[in-house]
């Protein structure tokens, strides 16, 4: 399967109807949603890509999509998305009191992707780190990646959160463990009473990673800080910035390149972004940190 950028809606300014499948509290500020087109026509997206989603009476906000295309029930007219909301502002609110059987608008999906289908990443170690939320968008990348197990090398799968009461996706962090050839590392910045795993910054468990820096790409997904310090510690590795993707999301409202609210030095991260080669970016302000 060749992945190839899907083309957003014909008209882009447009919702299409989606319904509310399942509503589930991941912590006490985020809900993992699935949604459901109930026209066809629509396209499902890549991993790293977003939607933006319109809660009629409220506004609209850009959220990432969390699952693969490679999953059941997201094939053909048929299509179906998962993603998970923090609470941040009035449409994330208004998301939140969302039930299942509730209807609300799509637009998309936008953007770029992470590079799982390409010569950066068939056949070659992956490394994917993510910081916070920054797991929700990058567990497309890692469904993705799993269900294509034979395509890649080693993959060690980085997770860094705030507190133990801050992570997402427990279950599954447990379930690509033990996944054949994959290797992942838990750590949070404060631990709880009950927390016997690593506590420290996600720096901390890179000295725990083998990397071979011949064949070994980076996916990165998290807040800018995240970046700035994980970038020094691969370069310490002897990764090159032609090898280091990553997503620098921004507020892309308009996901359209008119409002400008995402632009980084005259880049529109809707459109150019949100997924980079740090190569591509090293040199331009603003962009990381």
């Amino acid at each position: 399967m060749t992945l190839a950028a899907p083309e957003p809606l014909a008209d882009v300014y447009l919702p299409r109807p989606a319904r509310v499948e399942e509503v589930t509290p991941l912590t006490d500020a985020e809900i993992f949603f699935r949604l459901r087109a109930e026209e066809p026509g629509m396209v499902h997206g890549l991993p790293g890509q977003f939607l933006e989603v319109t809660v009629p009476g409220i506004g609209e906000a850009p959220i990432s999509i969390s699952s693969s295309v490679t999953r059941r029930g997201h094939g053909g007219d048929d299509w179906t998305w998962e993603m998970v909301v923090r609470r941040a502002g009035n449409v994330t609110a208004a998301m939140h009191r969302l039930a299942p059987g509730d209807r609300i608008g799509l637009r998309g999906p936008f953007g770029t992707h992470f590079p799982v289908d390409s010569r950066e990443t068939r056949g070659r170690d992956l490394l994917l780190i993510a910081g916070g939320l920054g797991l929700v968008p990058l567990r497309s990348a890692i469904q993705y990646v799993l269900d294509r197990r034979r395509d890649y090398g080693r993959v060690t799968i980085l997770v860094g959160t705030r507190s133990p009461a801050d992570r997402l996706f427990i279950g599954e962090l447990a379930e690509w463990a033990e996944a054949p050839g994959v290797r992942v590392l838990e750590t949070v910045d404060t631990a709880s009473p009950d927390w016997d795993g690593h506590v420290g910054v996600i720096t901390t468990l890179l000295p725990r990673v083998e990397v071979d820096n011949a064949r070994t790409t980076a996916i990165l997904c998290g807040p800018p800080i995240m970046y700035k310090f994980v970038l020094l510690e691969l370069h310490k590795l002897g990764l090159p910035d032609a090898r280091i993707w990553m997503s620098l999301e921004r507020h892309m409202k308009c996901a359209v390149g008119k409002c400008g609210h995402c632009q980084i030095n005259g880049r529109y991260a809707c459109q150019d972004g949100p997924v980079y080669r740090y190569l591509d970016i090293a040199r331009t302000p603003e962009a990381i940190g």
